[in-house]
């Protein structure tokens, strides 16, 4: 399988200790070294113990406010808690998404997946008036090659495709939505799910879905249709042969097209209980073929989901929490190194140098958050703006203003 990257990103695909590992083998590389590297590292680990101050508060709202729907919660109710809404969830469930450097897939992208071929030989339906709220989201996105199976598995093709690394999915089923088989016996009307997934087709983001049908495509249809038409042909001859024969003297002496009355000896009778005993047999093994094949595409599909699903529900708002909080701390370290070693600079050519760098050294094309990165240094007080000048304050000045704000935060915490 082949990649290649598409319309940049504001992701930023590298951890936070890769992130602090590049700017000192770049500060390395200078002559005379600008800063001190011991000093940098404290600077990186303060600027991540003050994002994870700040988002111990994102965390208690967002627990808060799932706790009211959350489909796996164990714990009992002693006291009411005043009710916030979905609504509020959804927002900070936005929110952390956004500091996470996810985007919104379009109801545009999902009907258009939709209407696309699935790349695992599976036909899907998804009942969406079964939803009050459909929400999803992606981080990462790749053109990807693969090799799928035609014509019954006998010829093999490439394809192209739009991945994408990682698809959050919201789903509220509507309150009156009676449980029709589709979804688990778990699911109750109005409940909430939360899902993450890795690697996802954007052709099969309605496998992602909890009430996702499989359905028979035409050549599943065929493959069905034209062996039980064959053997069906042959039961008829063969088998059912003399029972038909003796089915029509007895209708045609009921409709007096016969004189002739068909005595219902033993030997009839035992020609009649065969036929339709072997036609009994015959549609039974259709059957079975026919709920055989759907057993197959139940399993295809389980056994998709089971290498892409990454966390549910509770677990989701924990994960996105955690990448949240390295995107901001990556955004900001990556801007305040490029100004105190580069020196000051207007957003325009800091965001350049930025994007040029990680084009150029670690061969990752990406549109980088310029503006979210200097609103935090501003906020943090790490950097000082003169016009459309930024400036970064000194190492040990920015670090005394970091552990000022690390006890602040959580000094407002406790």
């Amino acid at each position: 399988m082949t990649i290649r990257s598409i319309a940049p990103t504001r992701f930023i695909p590298f951890s936070t200790a890769d992130i602090i590992a590049m700017c000192r083998k770049d500060h390395g590389e200078q002559s005379p070294p600008v800063i001190d590297a011991t000093d940098f590292e404290r600077f990186a680990a303060m600027v991540g113990q003050v994002f994870h101050a700040e988002f111990k508060r994102d965390q208690d709202n967002l627990k808060k406010s799932y706790a009211e729907i959350d489909p796996d919660a164990d714990t009992r109710e002693v006291f009411t808690i005043e009710q916030t809404g979905e609504a509020k969830f959804i927002d900070l469930l936005k929110s952390v998404l956004n500091k996470a450097n996810y985007e919104p897939i379009s109801q545009q992208e999902l009907e258009q997946a939709m209407t696309r071929s699935s790349l695992f030989n599976l036909r899907l339906k998804v009942d969406f008036d079964a939803f009050s709220e459909v929400l999803l989201f992606c981080r990462g996105q790749s053109v990807r090659q693969a090799t799928v199976k035609t014509w019954f598995g006998l010829r093999s093709k490439e394809v192209e495709f739009i991945n994408y690394d990682r698809v959050v999915v919201y789903v509220r089923y509507k309150s009156e939505t009676p449980n029709d088989g589709n979804a688990s016996a778990d699911v109750r009307p109005g409940a909430t799910l939360l899902k993450l997934f890795q690697n996802v087709p954007r052709a099969d983001l309605e496998m992602l879905f909890p009430n996702t049908r499989p359905a028979m495509r035409m050549q599943d249809k065929l493959l069905i249709g034209i062996p039980a038409l064959v053997s069906g042909g042959i039961v008829l001859t063969t088998k059912m042969g003399a029972t038909l024969l003796l089915m029509s003297s007895m209708l045609g002496f009921w409709f007096g097209l016969r004189q002739e009355p068909v005595e219902l000896n033993a030997a009839n009778l035992t020609i009649l209980c065969a036929g339709l005993g072997a036609l009994g047999a015959y549609l039974w093994q259709q059957f079975s073929k026919f709920k055989n094949r759907q057993l197959l595409f139940l399993q295809q599909l389980t056994q998709n989901l089971y290498f892409k699903n990454l966390d549910n529900n509770a677990g989701v708002i924990y994960r996105l929490l955690n990448d949240a909080e390295d995107e901001e701390v990556k955004e900001s370290v990556l801007a305040y190194y490029f100004l105190i070693s580069a020196g000051p600079a207007d957003k325009q050519a800091l965001d350049n140098t930025i994007e040029q760098w990680l084009a150029s050294q670690w061969q990752c094309t990406m549109d980088f958050e310029i503006d979210d990165a200097l609103h935090k240094l501003t906020r943090l007080g790490l950097v000082n703006q003169s016009g459309s000048t930024y400036s970064a304050l000194p190492l040990s000045d920015a670090i005394f203003k970091l552990n000022e704000a690390w006890k602040n935060q959580w000094g407002q915490i406790a």
